[in-house]
């Protein structure tokens, strides 16, 4: 069942795909101007962290898929934590919010590296609409302004120095959200945009802005320092993969989540889920991403730190160990022991084949509601990822990078692409990745898989289920099976999601979330 109907987009030569339209149609501009999926990925992610600043911003982390044509690439531009974060600064665990929780930015040095290696367009032609936007403004939509006005109630609860600029930029009218359909601008961030644009971001990781943020840090409680921003850089990694059902499922490696979907995805290739009954398919692909979780909560780490290689924990001999550990009730999974060794997401693709899988985020809604006066950002509070015992792998330490929950995915079979998807939402994400594959290696067009009702494990055996999953039957048998479900009816719990898929004679074929505000355009 479809609980959300919406069209896919059918285009001929490229298509862009994301969560707020004027993004979107930043990166069908700049195609049309000549531009590859690259540069249109670029130009949108840049106009995101204007025209949807609470799930995104200039001040937070990026992670990318490039299909060339030929192979995959990754990239990872996520930041590390400053050099003078040490347990003994988090004595009680790691706050949600303020300054500790701040690891360095790593989207700016994200779009530069992304561009250098596979741009065609001069660079600074990517911010055109993003500047626009942001020094003239533009109406907030609807879905935008609700998540906004609850980030602003949980910003009144907060006291002290570093959480005052945060205010004057992100609220209007002495306090409040932008409403839907009001108009809203960010000078000061147009002018860090132009700035970055202007330098290759260098002015964000060794001059103008950097200086700004090192000193703000100084002054206001902050442990990020010039050095922490000069010191920082993107890795390019290679993606990571599982078969399922004769298709190959690609993500990043740690320190993103990915890891947990290929795992479960792994684990239910080995079984017929098209045999089964709808709630014992329910059962299997909920108890198998418990499975895929447990291991990515216990070996995700920061890529120098991992002492159990994702090789690992993909290895077909342990993905059969794991899928036999699956019986007829629901259980709360540990950790296995294999051989050791608030998000937005883009997908782009253009006339020549190249595709884009885009995930960027500041974390929570508005991350850390640490903002910089005078350059229109926030920053985003990664470092909530850590874990708090030292030992971990992914515990609390200096230079860091921390367990990452965003994910661009990609989708292959036989080696030949498929396309870019991903589902943005925290520990959603890779659920969504999971519930996205099957459907459409079951038949779905994009669109329909993403609009196909989800469902969210949450911990334990609690899982939340969206209207319209399943009939009262089948979610009977599922509590039967010791399952302990609520049904939710808030549309952000469930994902944000975007695909685009080739089609077999040429062009795409594209969805965008809809339960968002986002569209796919192309041409």
């Amino acid at each position: 069942m479809t609980l959300h109907r919406h069209k896919p987009l059918y285009a001929p030569r490229g298509a862009v795909t994301t969560s707020q339209p004027l993004a979107a149609s930043a990166g069908l501009d700049v195609l049309r101007r000549g531009g590859n999926a690259v540069d249109a990925a670029i130009a949108t992610a840049i106009a995101l962290t204007v025209v949807q600043p609470g799930s995104n911003d200039i001040g937070g982390d990026l992670f990318a898929i490039v299909w060339d044509g030929t192979r995959l690439h990754g990239l990872n531009a996520s930041g590390r934590s400053p050099a003078a974060l040490t347990p003994d600064r988090v004595p009680g665990g790691m706050p949600e919010r303020g300054w500790l929780p701040v690891t360095v930015p790593g989207a700016p040095a994200g779009w530069r590296d992304l561009h250098v290696r596979f741009g065609a367009l001069p660079f600074a032609d990517l911010f055109t609409d993003a500047i626009a936007y942001a020094e003239h403004g533009y109406p907030v939509s609807s879905e935008i302004a609700r998540a906004w006005a609850g980030s602003v109630t949980q910003y009144t609860r907060l006291t002290g120095e570093e959480y005052a600029e945060w205010g004057r930029i992100f609220t209007v009218d002495g306090g409040r959200a932008p409403r839907p359909g009001e108009r809203w601008a960010n000078p000061g961030a147009a002018r860090t945009l132009r700035l970055i644009a202007e330098t290759g971001a260098e002015a964000f990781y060794t001059g103008e802005v950097a200086s700004a943020l090192a000193a703000h840090a100084a002054r206001t409680g902050g442990l990020i320092t010039a050095a922490d921003l000069a010191g920082h850089t993107s890795s390019w990694v290679d993606p990571i993969s599982v078969s399922y059902r004769g298709h190959e499922v690609w993500e990043l490696p740690p320190n993103g989540q990915g890891v947990a979907a290929l795992v479960a995805l792994g684990i239910l290739d080995g079984v017929d889920l098209s045999a089964m009954p709808p709630a014992e398919r329910l059962h299997w692909q909920i108890e198998a991403m418990k499975l895929g979780f447990a291991d990515a909560f216990e070996y995700v780490a920061d890529p120098d730190r991992v002492v159990v290689p994702p090789a690992a924990l993909l290895a077909p001999e342990y993905l059969a160990a794991r899928r036999g550990e699956i019986g007829e009730r629901a259980a709360a999974p540990a950790p296995g022991d294999p051989a050791r060794g608030g998000t937005v997401y883009l997908c782009a693709a253009d006339p020549d084949g190249l595709m884009v899988s885009l995930i960027q985020s500041n974390y929570l809604g508005f991350g850390s509601f640490v903002a910089l006066p005078g350059y229109g950002f926030g920053l985003q509070n990664r470092g909530l990822g850590f874990r708090p015992e030292p030992e971990h792998p992914n515990g609390i330490g200096p230079g860091r990078r921390p367990f990452h929950t965003i994910i661009p995915g990609f989708l292959t079979r036989g080696g030949a692409p498929v396309g870019p998807f991903g589902v943005m939402g925290g520990h959603m994400q890779p659920q969504g990745h999971l519930q996205v594959i099957t459907s459409t290696v079951d038949g779905l067009d994009p669109q329909a898989a993403l609009g196909a009702p989800r469902w969210y494990w949450r911990s334990g055996r609690a899982v939340l289920v969206e209207e319209g999953l399943a009939g009262a039957a089948t979610l009977a048998d599922l509590e039967r099976r010791g399952h302990e479900l609520t049904v939710g009816r808030e549309p952000t719990a469930f994902g944000y999601g975007q695909a685009i898929w080739r089609l077999p004679g040429g062009g795409y074929v594209a969805g965008s979330e809809p339960r968002a505000d986002g569209s796919a355009v192309g041409y």
